[in-house]
């Protein structure tokens, strides 16, 4: 039998041939299968009807759209939030949206979601729900695009990378956000961007690396210079670093929670670059990747990150009435003296902003703490009519419309199986890949732990879903077996996948109704509320 070359031993000048090399860093070319097109597209194409389809369905302001759906319409007109007067709402929904006042709103996140809601008005009007969820669908049915790519890039499987944007899409919590004139699927889908392009950017660093030591090699007649060995080559300019640098500027400019995010993704990506070049031999691997490399990740990373963030605010900056707009030439000698007036202003803005974040206490009938999102303890309701007979397609004595955002049962308590298992697949095979996922996910929702007296909502798990559901398709791609493996053993991951999905599917069908207010008779509605804690 042949021998693997991958696996046999190699003399000193043939393991630093740049195919050598790769092979050592695990770096397979980044090539799409040719007939590997068809499932993500037809996932894609599911979601965006899903996600698409009655959008203006209901014609209401639901939850929180009643801020941000009226903060959008006041960037679009006016650069920065203004107030509005008591039951505006009802303008909104008649669709000549009236009663904006010329004073500034206290606001307590960033504008960039607000930013893109402004650009859905642009489009299609702000007068109808279309214009103001559209940039929230478009969004949403993008996120399923870059979960699949995330999908490909940590397990080079069309298969996998299908189930996941499957399994993302068909969630009711990521439909019912993506439908929805809210900040949670901004801030979900930058994060998520951000972190497939650091995985691009791995893939590139490593690949750079093989081919600077491999001419290095060639140069000095096969083998590398000692001296290159030390600390090994630089890597020059990381262009997918500077992309993610953006993208987390932009998740910032979302909300201020995507820093617990940008800090993981910045430990990861230095430790993977420092990892890198311990496999290929440099010697003070560690001096490289963590400090040489590690300062150039944090200026990519960081401070490309904060230019952009600052960007973000260019419409209070423009702005001459904005919220705290003046606030350091009113109050001279306060403040961080050292900035200048705009920036020291902005910073009071922040600093009030805070205090207002790690205050908030309010009792609200929907609130859910971090340990019951996981179990779907206390889904919110965002949206509830009772329809009578002859009215809306009420055809009995009593009828619900409905919008419930809970995720798929299915789907969610499988996640409580699947983290612990992904993190023994970490342990014990030392897989990067569910190592990465299980500590993107524990850093998006553990600290909320830290917080136990603050208000949340089921909602902000949106932000760490995605590598959840990542991890679920990599443990589903893990039964479905190897080529190697024997017929029967392949028939069996087979039925077992098949049989999840084919449930996930058919409780996703049943909850439909409730994710996007159909009128059901009130007695389907309520067989739906498994618990009453989901009332």
């Amino acid at each position: 039998m042949k021998a693997n070359p991958t696996n046999a031993v190699l003399s000193l000048p043939e393991a630093f041939s740049e195919s050598a090399l790769r092979a050592r860093l695990a770096v397979t070319a980044l090539t799409f299968p040719r007939r590997g097109w068809l499932a993500p597209l037809l996932v894609l194409i599911l979601a965006g009807l899903m996600r698409f389809v009655n959008l203006s369905t209901p014609n209401a302001i639901v939850f929180d759209e009643t801020y941000y759906a009226k903060d959008g319409y006041s960037l679009l007109h006016f650069g920065y939030e203004r107030n509005w007067v008591e039951g505006a709402n009802d303008s909104f929904v008649a669709g000549a949206p009236s009663g904006i006042l010329e004073t500034p709103e206290y606001v307590v996140h960033p504008p960039v979601g607000k930013w893109m809601i402004a650009l859905g008005m642009a489009v299609f009007g702000d007068d109808n729900p279309l214009g103001w969820r559209f940039a929230a669908a478009l969004t949403g049915t993008l996120s399923v695009g870059l979960v699949m790519l995330a999908g490909w890039l940590l397990f080079r499987s069309v298969t996998v990378a299908s189930l996941a944007g499957l399994l993302i899409s068909v969630d009711g919590l990521h439909l019912v956000q993506s439908r929805f004139a809210l900040l949670d699927i901004f801030l979900m889908f930058w994060l998520l961007a951000t972190f497939v392009a650091l995985l691009l950017d791995r893939y590139q660093g490593r690949r750079r690396l093989a081919s600077r030591l491999a001419e290095a090699a060639t140069a000095n007649g096969g083998t590398p210079p000692d001296s290159l060995m030390v600390y090994g080559p630089t890597l020059g300019l990381r262009s997918w670093r500077l992309i993610a640098g953006i993208c987390a500027g932009l998740a910032v400019g979302v909300k201020w929670n995507a820093l617990f995010f940008i800090a993981i993704f910045g430990l990861m990506t230095v430790f993977w670059d420092a990892n890198a070049r311990r496999i290929a031999g440099i010697r003070r691997w560690y001096l490289a990747g963590f400090l040489r490399d590690g300062i150039r990740a944090f200026f990519s990373l960081i401070g490309v990150g904060l230019v952009t963030y600052l960007a973000t605010w260019s419409g209070w900056f423009a702005s001459q009435d904005a919220y705290d707009r003046h606030w350091a030439q009113e109050h001279p000698g306060e403040g961080v003296l050292w900035l200048p007036q705009s920036l020291r202003s902005l910073w009071e803005y922040h600093r009030s902003a805070y205090a207002f974040h790690s205050g908030l206490d309010s009792p609200h009938t929907y609130a859910s703490p971090a340990w019951q999102w996981l179990i779907l303890g206390r889904p919110t309701s965002y949206y509830y009519e009772s329809p009578k007979m002859g009215t809306d397609g009420c055809t009995v004595d009593s009828c619900s419309q409905a919008i419930l955002n809970i995720g798929n049962p299915a789907i969610w308590w499988s996640f409580l199986v699947v983290g612990v298992f992904s993190l023994v697949i970490f342990l014990i095979r030392r897989d990067w890949r569910f190592g990465a996922l299980f500590a993107v996910f524990a850093v998006g929702y553990f600290p909320w732990f830290a917080y136990p007296t603050r208000t949340m909502f089921y909602f902000y798990a949106l932000s760490f879903e995605p590598y959840l559901i990542l991890m679920l398709a990599g443990v589903l791609g893990l039964a479905l077996g190897r080529s190697g493996d024997t017929v029967r053993r392949r028939k069996l991951g087979l039925a077992l996948v098949g049989v999840f999905v084919v449930f996930v599917l058919l409780v996703s069908t049943y909850y439909w109704p409730i994710w996007t207010a159909q009128t059901v008779p009130y007695t389907e509605w309520r067989e739906r509320m498994w618990f009453d804690g989901w009332i």
